[in-house]
């Protein structure tokens, strides 16, 4: 008898276990508010600079030499900086904004001029990380307080740098799909850009978790150049060439996201398998659209903005970390949360069905319209 009644206590846990699971994956989610999760999670401490140094009086100029607007994400990072340029035209003289168009050997000539033009603040994206180390140290040398946002150099030769966690990003994305799948099947990867740190931290965290993993096979990676183009016409002849044996579809952006989930649903597919995004409204949309099971965690545009506020807090002389990073929002499709990865909303709550596909969700701007926003700014 008292076998009888462990075992329906038993089934009644499970059930009752079940119940709340269930009303878990259905419960609203309103977002996350707490520190940034790399802040919680790391085990060294840490640095925070004394800028006392560059403490002066403004009205500043301030250069922001930027990699390139060549997609999406990058014009909203640059309506970030002029809509904060704009919220703090009373401390800043001269916003001086160039754009290399993803050519290092321009980004360092618009550097050099930026330094020779007398800066009081240099807010650097680099093209690439080794490219501009060398010139973002020259800066750094003769007392320019140096902002990076976004994409860093290789050196600590700057002030600090303004991020999302691509290591967060990485292993959250990667530890996601590796319990969508059971820890067993066929991952292809979707990265951006060769050499860019974004894309290069993404990659080596996503593996990191990948290799835990015997069951977990990555059968190809194809860069996409962070193009909904491009990553239609890589994941297009990845599906020729692998068919239904991809399981998975690791992007380290949305930006190709949303254009692999294209070619999945042109090639045919209805259940189509787990992807990542970030950012991109396509993505998340596109997910919804087809029933497909997917992990987002932003990189904020909106990094641009707090790199000048951030700035500013240097020239008032205020300590800041060497390394700053964003707090961001996990979202999931509903129904899909894993044993280790919860969702802060869900995708079906934060996509933007009534906006068009390239739309990015996390500029901070309020109604952000990438095809009407403008501001004005000292220049």
């Amino acid at each position: 008898m008292l076998k009888k009644v462990l075992n329906f206590a038993l089934v009644a846990g499970l059930a009752a276990t079940s119940v709340t699971t269930a009303f878990a994956q259905d419960a609203e989610k309103t977002g996350y508010a707490g520190a940034p999760r790399t802040m919680l999670w790391s085990t060294t401490p840490s640095t925070i600079m004394d800028t006392t140094q560059y403490k002066k009086d403004g009205p500043y100029v301030i250069g922001f030499s930027n990699a390139s607007i060549s997609n999406s994400w990058r014009v909203g990072m640059l309506a970030s900086i002029q809509q904060a340029a704009h919220d703090n035209a009373d401390q800043i003289k001269q916003m001086i904004i160039t754009d290399a168009n993803d050519d290092p050997a321009k980004q360092v000539s618009d550097v050099q001029d930026l330094i020779s033009r007398g800066v009081d603040l240099l807010i650097v994206s680099a093209a690439t990380a080794e490219a501009l180390d060398a010139i973002v140290t020259r800066a750094y040398e003769a007392g320019i307080p140096v902002v990076l946002v976004d994409r860093r150099i290789t050196s600590e030769n700057f002030t600090t740098f303004i991020t999302a966690s691509d290591y967060v990003y990485g292993h959250m994305s990667a530890q996601w799909m590796v319990e969508k799948l059971g820890g067993k099947g066929n991952i292809v990867m979707l990265p951006g850009m060769a050499g860019v740190s974004v894309a290069v931290n993404r990659i080596a965290a996503a593996n990191e978790v990948f290799a835990n993993y015997p069951d977990i096979k990555v059968l190809d990676m194809q860069y996409t150049d962070w193009s909904p183009a491009k990553g239609k016409q890589v994941m297009a002849a990845l599906i020729q060439k692998y068919g239904t044996d991809i399981n998975g579809v690791w992007n380290d952006h949305g930006l190709q996201g949303s254009g692999a989930i294209e070619a999945m649903v042109e090639a045919g597919w209805t259940d189509l398998p787990p992807i990542t995004c970030a950012d991109l409204n396509g993505c998340v949309k596109l997910a919804v659209q087809n029933k497909e099971p997917a992990f987002n965690y932003d990189y904020p545009p909106a990094m641009g903005g707090l790199a000048v506020k951030v700035g500013l807090d240097i020239l008032a002389g205020k300590p800041v970390p060497h390394q700053y990073e964003m707090s961001v929002d996990v979202a999931i499709t509903k129904g899909d949360e894993t044993t280790s990865v919860k969702a802060d909303k869900w995708i079906e709550d934060y996509a933007r069905l009534d906006k068009p596909n390239d739309l990015i969700l996390s500029t901070g701007i309020p109604d952000y319209d990438p095809t009407t926003f403008s501001v004005e700014f000292p220049q």
